[in-house]
């Protein structure tokens, strides 16, 4: 693989918009330390020494794309709530461009709450609501795309199966894409997998692959999921790295984490990263390697955290 043509690929990142649809999320991390067990029960009494919030879901998604010079416009549903002000808050803040979002007062903003002391994650707490948003919602989401999509350099969905994106909603948006010629790059739980035939990739882990594709093996799972949605595939598989089902090509990319810290994220990196490459010239096994890399990079940072141009281009000068 070319090294100067990546660096120049991560060097055209700049400026790329692309839209982000999808589950949003407000992370928030307690940090502090944990010195004795509880005379209560038999857990560690944590002490509070700060707090952050970052934008999780598809919002982490968004995040690294805006982190890598991008332009982000993030399309999704938060509640009229203190967490939906707070995540509002943490997209103007990263430059993200948030007039697509919803509110909605009978469905909370989702919150995935960490506690972690002394570099470890003691619990998460889940606050969420599934329920699917309403007809009226969807033609507002659909609105918001139709005006955007022409300025797009292509599209990326975060399923987290929460409610926001249903089988009409993710129909509409392939064949918006279709009509304007733009990719749609889709993380998506197994269970809605069947949502997104005609995408231009998949990109589950290979757990997921296996559910999707009900088969065992990495090479027939992502050759099932091909031709059950007639779409790209890059199966992600932790340690061991991702596989690009191309057409009739399957190219491994070996893991390339030094340490790994904190997966938590990962996935969103991914998607963000390899929607960005292709959208700065790259093709798919550019884009793959590109992805691989900050794959890589993230996984030793702790919490939902973000890669920078500078740390890619400098994998790639070694």
């Amino acid at each position: 693989m070319n090294k100067k043509k990546l660096i120049k690929i991560v060097d055209n990142f700049k400026g790329k918009r692309i839209g982000v649809i999808g589950d949003l999320m407000l992370d928030q991390f307690i940090w502090g330390d944990a010195e004795r067990i509880s005379p209560e029960a038999p857990v560690p009494v944590v002490f509070v020494q700060r707090e952050s919030f970052v934008p999780g879901g598809a919002g982490n998604t968004a995040n690294n794309i805006s982190a890598l010079g991008g332009k982000a416009f993030i399309i999704g549903l938060i509640g009229k709530d203190i967490a939906g002000q707070k995540l509002e808050k943490e997209f103007k803040k990263r430059g993200i461009n948030a007039q697509g979002i919803l509110k909605n007062s009978k469905k909370p903003t989702i919150q995935k709450i960490r506690v972690i002391a002394r570099g470890q994650q003691m619990i998460r707490i889940d606050k969420e609501n599934l329920a699917n948003i309403s007809n009226q919602e969807k033609n507002k989401v659909i609105d918001f795309i139709s005006s955007q999509i022409q300025n797009w350099d292509g599209i990326v969905i975060s399923n987290y199966t929460k409610g926001f994106i249903t089988e009409s909603l993710s129909q509409e948006i392939i064949n918006l894409s279709k009509k304007y010629q733009k990719f749609i790059i889709v993380d998506t739980k197994p269970k809605q997998a069947f949502y997104f035939k005609d995408v231009s990739l998949l990109t589950p882990n290979f757990q997921e692959a296996k559910e999707i594709s009900g088969k065992e093996s990495l090479k027939e799972a992502g050759k099932a999921i091909q031709e059950k949605l007639n779409c790209n595939v890059l199966i992600t598989q932790g340690a061991d790295g991702m596989t690009l089902f191309e057409k009739n090509k399957i190219r491994h990319f070996p893991a390339k984490a030094k340490e790994v810290f904190d997966v938590s994220g990962a996935g969103d990196t991914v998607t963000g990263v390899f929607a960005i490459a292709l959208a700065s010239g790259a093709n798919l096994e550019e884009a793959a390697v590109i992805a691989n890399h900050a794959a890589g990079i993230v996984v030793g940072k702790i919490g939902t955290a973000v890669v920078l141009p500078e740390e890619l281009k400098k994998r790639f000068r070694k």
